[in-house]
């Protein structure tokens, strides 16, 4: 073969080669994995079905979490076990897809006492 030939099939190689995607920003990752953890909260809230004793009555309208799920979640830590805890985690993990963003796979890896 001669150098063009060579140099053709080179470039073709290199443009053919998978793109590696670029990283998110320090500041970029901390805004997904905050509004992740939001939600990851409320999944947490309505897993536990905590709008059951929730003293707004939204809450228990919706039956899901419509208000701070943070205090209500700090709240309810004591009295769920610790066993319950890891299992909804884990039931959470099996629902999240394979190709997830690194900040909302971080957030959903967090046990509910992580947020604290």
């Amino acid at each position: 073969m001669d150098r063009h030939t060579e140099l053709t099939v080179a470039l073709a190689v290199a443009k053919a080669a998978p793109k590696r995607k670029p990283k998110l920003s320090p500041v970029e990752f901390a805004k997904r994995f905050a509004r992740e953890q939001v939600l990851q909260q409320r999944r947490y809230c309505d897993a536990f079905a905590l709008w059951r004793s929730c003293r707004r009555s939204e809450c228990r309208r919706r039956r899901a979490c419509a208000g701070d799920r943070n205090a209500c979640l700090r709240r309810a830590l004591a009295r769920i076990p610790h066993q319950t805890q890891w299992q909804t985690r884990q039931d959470i993990l099996k629902t999240t897809p394979a190709n997830i963003g690194a900040p909302e796979r971080k957030a959903r890896q967090c046990m509910p006492r992580d947020f604290y």
